[in-house]
């Protein structure tokens, strides 16, 4: 792979006179052996809310008091420039502004950072570009210049339509303004998602049908259903509600996936539903072992090579992330990924899809033989978790409800 310029504005020459040490770092010979690198996504973190919900595990801070947008944008930018001699020559298919809440930011603020991507990076024709909103922050007007600006998907955080549900999740919305929100999506966005939680504090079955029913009425293109887990350092975990048992729990999963497969959603991910054509481009390229370069505070990336695959964390703090970038290296760590990790990490992310895998797709994402896993595929198939022949990989029926279990045969000795 030969370095490339990118397309657009001039980068900082610091930069460019730096790509030829990358280059000479993450190109030399290593213990894999990559025929073509994987298709390439963005991720971008916004990490201000309103307020921060108790069951959220995400890198999130309740924003006090005015959010510091344009020097964030800034770091973004410089974090961006700063990044590209990894990617030079590689396109962008899909990009996904995440949080947070980044349906805080202003139209302007969207308007530049979709201008700096523009300037900075080589977007495919048809690049899916979506952005997370919560409801408590729809403006009609900022939405549709949010949707001018480059914006093509949304991804909205409902939850629930049920207030009381809504009050016991720490929403900043209600029920009404839930619905105001999916309202203005389909009045501006031919590509929505909805996000909706179930099993969640003294919910009961017909509560959760109300809520899917709701949500399937407005006929979005696709839908994420999300079981509540209690997640590690959350107030939840500290101080945990009252949850329907595993019985009530595993009902409405069933009813879930009756009812989906009864309006057309083909169930295709772990929790996500679509219409026909209207998967979730940049989650599919998570799951099937794709790159993504992510940029901004905690942001993560995988990033591959002919003959190695990189991991990378930026710092998590927004100040302590922004002072990195302002000193030259917003990378809190890094770390590449051995030879012997490989078949974990490809199939902890590719056995979350419904539909399973080709066989092919191992090798040419990992840059090892399929057969180094073939013990843990064997094991897997005589457990009855695992259904493979010369055309397909996937989980059974079985491996689907078991599925912590199926990938945790992959971790290796």
């Amino acid at each position: 792979m030969i370095p490339i310029k990118p397309v657009g504005n001039a980068v900082p020459s610091r930069t460019i006179d730096s790509a030829a040490g990358v280059a000479a770092t993450y190109l030399r010979p290593g213990a894999l052996n990559l025929q073509a690198l994987p298709p390439l996504s963005l991720y971008i973190h916004w990490p201000w809310c309103v307020r921060k919900c108790p069951y959220c595990d995400f890198n999130s801070h309740e924003a006090k008091g005015e959010v510091p947008e344009k020097e964030y944008l800034d770091a973004l930018r410089r974090d961006l420039e700063m990044s590209l001699p990894l990617i030079w020559g590689r396109k962008i298919y899909t990009v996904f502004i995440g949080g947070g809440t980044p349906s805080l930011m202003s139209a302007a603020g969207m308007d530049r950072l979709m201008s700096d991507l523009r300037s900075l990076l080589p977007l495919d024709g048809a690049c899916e570009i979506t952005m997370e909103a919560n409801p408590g922050t729809f403006e009609a007007e900022k939405f549709r210049s949010y949707r001018d600006s480059g914006v093509n998907r949304l991804s909205i955080g409902i939850q629930s339509f049920n207030s009381e549900h809504l009050k016991a999740l720490g929403r900043i919305h209600d029920d009404g303004e839930a619905k105001r929100a999916v309202e203005i999506a389909l009045a501006n966005f031919d590509n929505f998602n909805l996000d909706l939680m179930y099993a969640l504090p003294n919910q009961t079955l017909e509560q959760a049908r109300q809520d899917i029913q709701t949500a399937i009425d407005f006929k979005p293109p696709h839908l994420s259903l999300y079981h509540l887990t209690m997640e590690p350092n959350t107030l939840f975990a500290k101080y945990p509600p009252q949850l329907p048992d595993d019985d009530l729990s595993a009902d409405m999963q069933d009813m879930i996936a009756e009812m989906t497969a009864a309006n057309g959603y083909g169930h295709y991910e772990v929790s996500a539903y679509a219409q026909p054509g209207h998967q979730a481009r940049h989650n599919l390229n998570y799951w099937q072992f794709g790159d993504y370069l992510g940029i901004g505070a905690g942001a993560h990336s995988k990033l591959s090579f002919p003959h190695r695959v990189l991991r990378q964390a930026r710092y998590k703090q927004p100040k302590s992330y922004m002072d990195a970038v302002a000193a030259g290296n917003p990378v809190q760590e890094e770390r590449e990924l051995s030879r012997d990790e490989m078949g974990f990490e490809f199939m902890l992310n590719a056995l979350r899809l419904q539909g399973g895998f080709e066989p092919n797709l191992f090798a040419e994402r990992t840059g090892v033989a399929l057969n180094t896993i073939e013990k843990q595929l064997n094991a897997a198939e005589a457990k009855g978790l695992l259904y493979r022949d010369h055309m397909l990989i996937k989980p059974t029926e079985l491996g689907q409800r078991f599925l912590n279990d199926l990938q945790q045969m992959f971790l290796g000795e």
